[in-house]
């Protein structure tokens, strides 16, 4: 097999990047027809043949037996490892679908389930249905996490599909506490996702493995590089931000801690906008927009509540007909910022509505006319 597989890396230089290596893994995998359903496995974790086959080394380790506490990854071949902890009564966590509305979930599972439910648990429509979000205040230790990979070494150098989650919500787990160096990492795979790796290609924030999973052998890897100590705002951006409410609150955190969380954007000046009134300009991502303000309230009464929460902007555009205003500030930092410090904003007896505002076309959705911001869904 290791043989066969050493064709993949003979058109690869000492040029080669991870794209080249995600793209001979997924090309190779097509051709040889060696993955479910989804199809092709390009751009995914794929769902390799002998999937199931793999994850029953899991409960064989002895970092699983120790567990009570395992974070496994969503993907379609984890799946036998999901069931495999909520069979041995183990606490599972499942990451949230892109980070959207938090970092995970519990998994519970209905009383007396028996194993056929139990492995329904453990499908993606089993994650939705008995699943349970857990907060950052939850205090959580995670004693084992399950990653998935595009290709894998077997020093421990790991690559994924490209859009950096694995390593994200390794880093958020870190920057909560709920794991440690100390904290084992595994990766289910099929046996020609395990290829030499350069170390050249691996950055600070990519997160390695110590146990490697196939359908024929269970590999230590004994790594030794430290793993991500955190998160590194420097790769995250403002999108990032606008995505992830977690990512936000996680930052927000770091920021009174005294720990330099200056994102990768760079200073978008503002352009000129007079007051009362935004139509026709391009709103930038550091303008905040504030709704369902009471109908009698005053741009005083609304900059002394945004001074007093600590959100009080370098200019503010009302438009108190509207029952709304955007909060104009001078970088998207600071915009989040404010953002977080907003939540459940209330002005008399109405809760705010606060987001990031966008502009809007004409053909958009709640009717909005031509040009008008909104905020960013």
């Amino acid at each position: 097999m290791r043989v066969l597989l050493s064709t993949i890396w003979t058109n690869l230089q000492d040029s080669v990047s991870k794209q080249d290596i995600r793209g001979q893994i997924w090309d190779y995998m097509e051709a040889q027809n060696l993955a479910d359903f989804p199809r092709p496995v390009h751009h995914r974790i794929p769902n390799f043949k002998g999937a199931s086959r793999a994850a029953e080394h899991f409960p064989r380790l002895q970092a699983f037996k120790m567990a009570r506490t395992v974070k496994v990854n969503p993907d379609a071949p984890q799946k036998n490892a999901r069931f495999f902890v909520l069979n041995s009564k183990k606490t599972l966590l499942v990451p949230t679908p892109r980070l959207r509305t938090g970092l995970f979930n519990k998994i519970t599972p209905p009383p007396g389930a028996t194993k056929d439910i139990l492995r329904k648990c453990a499908t993606s429509q089993g994650v939705r249905n008995y699943s349970t979000p857990v907060g950052l205040d939850s205090r959580v230790l995670v004693d084992l996490v399950v990653v998935g990979s595009v290709a894998v070494s077997e020093k421990g150098w790991r690559i994924g599909k490209g859009e950096g989650y694995a390593d994200l919500e390794y880093a958020m787990m870190v920057s909560m506490g709920a794991v440690s160096q100390g904290t084992p990492v595994v990766t289910v795979v099929h046996d020609c996702q395990v290829v030499d790796i350069p170390e050249t290609l691996l950055e600070e924030h990519d997160l390695t493995v110590d146990y490697i999973l196939t359908p024929t052998r269970v590999i230590a890897t004994g790594c030794e590089r430290p793993k991500p100590t955190g998160i590194v705002w420097s790769k995250i951006s403002c999108e990032m931000m606008g995505r992830m409410p977690v990512l936000r609150s996680l930052r927000c955190r770091e920021e009174r801690a005294g720990k330099d969380v200056t994102l990768r954007d760079t200073r978008r000046p503002l352009p000129s906008l007079e007051s009362g009134s935004v139509q026709g300009e391009d709103v930038p991502s550091c303008t905040v927009y504030v709704g369902n303000l009471p109908r009698d309230a005053r741009v005083s009464e609304l900059k002394r509540a945004l001074s007093a929460r600590g959100a009080a902007p370098s200019r503010l555009t009302w438009q108190g007909p509207q029952r709304r205003a955007f909060l104009h500030y001078r970088e998207p930092a600071e915009a989040w910022q404010a953002i977080s410090r907003l939540q459940g904003f209330c002005l008399g007896a109405n809760t705010a509505k606060v987001a990031l505002a966008r502009q809007q076309g004409a053909s958009g959705p709640a009717g909005g006319r031509a040009g008008e911001p909104h905020p960013d869904p």
